[in-house]
């Protein structure tokens, strides 16, 4: 019993109140990153060495790279390692980088975000066209919002990857793209089928006269035929088509973007296919006239957001009229 009383003793326990020791809690927090540090890192790695970094910041290297080891200490990790005259991203490096050009492409909107806020005067809407997909389509399915005043719209064309990363970026408040996005819970996006619509062929009067409309769709063989690239999963659905009507159409042109395509149809090149969505674009150009439809082919566009995109008016006014719409 003694041997622990003076245990008791030894760590205070059977002292009187006034020798009790004193026990202090501690919040323990996470060090906080320094984002001029990040920033100087990430003019560094895109001047691909100090030296240039230091003439576009105005500053002495030595600052510069004072701070950087400074990034690398907090980080505890190398980000850069000698190349030549400059320096390379380490695998640590690579990691970083990606995260600051995705924090400071951010930052260089926010300006003018909040200068548009503030006006109120502006509505904006970014829109990710994917490779392939209908222009003309795409440009009908925008349209219910193109009134809109004081709207600002920007458009952007690339491979579908890009844009879904752009989309979770909030680079852009919508895409539209022939395929849905695929299920990927670190993007956090939503994906619905726009329209489902017909495909229609046109082409000059010189060429679609009434026996070529009549003979249709065996008239293909017959006429010079644009269609879209290879990259647009229309191309592969007409190839099939073709197959299962025993059609061997004489290909003349392909073209990446729809309007592009109907342009040179118009001025006599040949004859094209074109989602009925896209066919009031058709009518605006003088001297085409329709041939016919081919059953069962149909173009599929599919509206892919973000939880913000989901919330923005001029989003929800595009889906609300392209559900309404009784030609897709």
């Amino acid at each position: 019993m003694k041997g622990c009383l003076e245990c008791g003793d030894a760590l205070g326990f059977n002292k009187p109140a006034s020798f009790a020791p004193k026990i202090r809690f501690f919040r323990t927090q996470a060090r906080m990153l320094n984002y001029r540090h990040l920033h100087y890192f990430w003019i560094v790695t895109k001047e691909g060495g100090f030296a240039r970094a230091a003439e576009r910041l105005d500053m002495a290297v030595q600052t510069i790279s004072a701070q950087v080891r400074e990034l690398e200490k907090a980080l505890g990790h190398q980000l850069l390692k000698p190349a030549g005259r400059g320096v390379a991203l380490t695998e640590a490096g690579q990691a970083a980088f990606a995260r600051a050009e995705e924090i400071f492409q951010l930052g260089q909107v926010i300006p003018d975000e909040v200068r548009e806020a503030a006006s109120g005067k502006v509505a904006r809407l970014a829109v990710g066209f994917s490779d392939g997909i209908s222009k003309l389509a795409a440009h009908a399915l925008l349209e219910p919002v193109l009134a809109t005043p004081n709207l600002r719209l920007l458009c952007h064309e690339g491979e579908f990857e890009q844009l879904l990363g752009e989309l979770a970026l909030h680079h852009l408040d919508l895409v539209l793209a022939g395929q849905a996005a695929p299920r990927n819970p670190n993007l956090r996006l939503s994906s619905e089928r726009l329209v489902d619509a017909p495909i229609e062929w046109y082409g000059p009067v010189r060429l679609v006269g009434k026996t070529e409309r009549l003979r249709f769709p065996q008239s293909l063989n017959e006429l010079p035929v644009l269609l879209p690239t290879g990259h647009s999963a229309l191309r592969t659905t007409l190839e099939r088509w073709f197959e299962t009507q025993g059609l061997q159409p004489r290909i003349v042109g392909e073209f990446e973007d729809s309007a592009l395509l109907a342009v040179f149809a118009a001025r006599g090149l040949g004859v094209f296919p074109v989602s009925r969505l896209g066919a009031d674009d058709i009518g605006l150009m003088r001297g085409l006239r329709l041939l016919g439809s081919s059953d069962g082919v149909k173009e599929e566009i599919h509206a892919i957001r973000s939880r913000r995109g989901q919330h923005h008016p001029l989003v929800q006014q595009v889906m609300a009229a392209a559900a309404g719409r009784t030609d897709a």
